[in-house]
């Protein structure tokens, strides 16, 4: 039986998720993730290969074990901030926009975000199994309340424009995960651009 690491079953699962994660890590930083093969992941984070696979069957499931995991804080504070419905969209919109973007500094999500990642990003399911759908749903319903409160515009169609709109913030992630020191900046940047698109020319007025 393997020697078990920690004080628990529990700790010592977690412990090897994050050697795994870090182990991902450190190859898509060397490596194309093409290349990358599940013997390279178990080799670098000390894992035999048999039990890598107790943990994903393949490099996909793996991706996305791992996509799940480290982007479960900023699911969790996003969901916070737009339940919040007492307050203005705009200003949850903002709060948004930063939790979005810090996870970017993430180490564990910083290959997700470097460019050339398109093949890793790829590997993610779409619509409800992607680890980002809860929030798309929770951005999408904090923009129908600013609409319905006359605070944004009506701009018709709510997913696709979420959908543009995210490619801005993907290249604010991609700024971040190459020079971190932009953060603040890139926040800012990223807030006007949103904002500009969505709050009704009215509520800029006021």
């Amino acid at each position: 039986m393997p020697r078990i690491r920690g004080a628990s079953i529990e700790e010592h699962h977690e412990m090897v998720w994050a050697d795994l994660a870090e182990a991902t890590r450190q190859l898509l930083l060397e490596r194309d993730y093409e290349s990358i093969t599940m013997g390279h992941i178990a080799t670098r984070a000390g894992l035999a290969r048999n039990t890598l696979y107790n943990y994903a069957r393949d490099k996909r499931a793996l991706v996305l074990a791992l996509t799940h995991r480290a982007s479960r804080p900023m699911v969790e504070r996003v969901a916070a901030v737009a339940a919040r419905s007492a307050d203005p969209a705009a200003e949850r919109m903002r709060e948004i926009i930063e939790a979005v973007l810090e996870t970017s500094t993430d180490q564990s999500m910083q290959p997700m975000f470097r460019p050339g990642s398109g093949p890793l990003v790829d590997e993610l399911p779409k619509g409800p199994d992607s680890p980002f759908h809860a929030v798309v749903v929770e951005i999408e319903n904090v923009v129908r309340d600013g609409i319905a409160r006359g605070e944004f515009r009506d701009v018709g169609d709510v997913p696709l424009t979420v959908e543009l709109l995210s490619g801005a913030m993907r290249a604010g992630a991609e700024r971040i995960s190459r020079d971190p020191a932009a953060f603040t900046a890139t926040v800012r940047t990223a807030r006007e651009i949103v904002l500009a698109t969505l709050v009704h020319p009215s509520a800029q007025d006021a």
